[in-house]
């Protein structure tokens, strides 16, 4: 599965068939699902994607299952499309990261413009996700006193600042300071503080100084 892809987890066939024949007609790729047991035995797609689901459901709720993918790690842009809805459960859901919260029936335009919003929140996501994993590969190949310099450097620290630091001369601060521009494959500081800036949410070990904790990642 490569190509933009909806999938539909609602009790209802006519719903799902609904919903399925509108995508078609735009040539994004429609998956069904009857119930959210069925939606969660599914692999997660290596694909942008994004769900479109009902409030009520037969076992978990449509709102049960937006809190199961949570507790999983997994970000999906939901649609919630439904009969049965009130304010309390419509904010609950906005709250939990829905992109919409639709009345059944449903506007078509509507409809639309909710999943091309959550398809393009998920290609985005996947696309700093990949660009962090590439920054990460690159951050794996310094030295333990490479990563001090970098923490440092990226901090504001000059490199007379960082030898004091260190307890190591500034001629060995430049050293470890261009290799660490040449394994992260940078040119100038401004592009290495801006790939610190991608890795400011992952790791807390790639947030630490090398003299301890230091608040606000790098």
């Amino acid at each position: 599965m490569t190509k933009e892809t909806v999938f539909v987890v609602d009790g209802e066939e006519g719903v799902r068939s609904a919903v399925t024949r509108l995508l078609d007609s735009l040539g994004i790729e429609t998956r069904c699902f009857a119930s959210p047991g069925e939606f969660l035995a599914l692999p997660p797609p290596d694909c942008p994607h994004c769900l479109v689901l009902e409030v009520r459901l037969v076992g978990l709720s449509g709102l049960d299952l937006q809190q199961e993918l949570l507790k999983s790690g997994r970000q999906v842009p939901t649609v919630f499309i439904t009969a049965h809805g009130d304010v309390r459960t419509s904010v609950r859901a906005m709250k939990a990261g829905a992109v919409d919260f639709l009345q059944k029936p449903f506007n078509e335009q509507e409809l639309l413009d909710a999943i091309t919003l959550a398809l393009r929140l998920d290609s985005q996501a996947r696309t700093r996700q990949a660009e962090k994993a590439v920054v990460e590969s690159r951050l794996r190949k310094l030295s333990p006193r490479e990563m001090d310099v970098f923490r440092l450097v990226v901090t504001g620290f000059a490199n007379k600042l960082i030898a004091a630091r260190l307890g190591i001369t500034e001629k060995t601060v430049k050293a470890h300071r261009g290799q660490v521009m040449r394994k992260m494959q940078v040119q100038s500081l401004a592009d290495l503080v801006r790939l610190a800036e991608r890795l400011n949410s992952a790791d807390d070990n790639f947030g630490r100084s090398p003299t301890g904790p230091k608040s606000g990642g790098f």
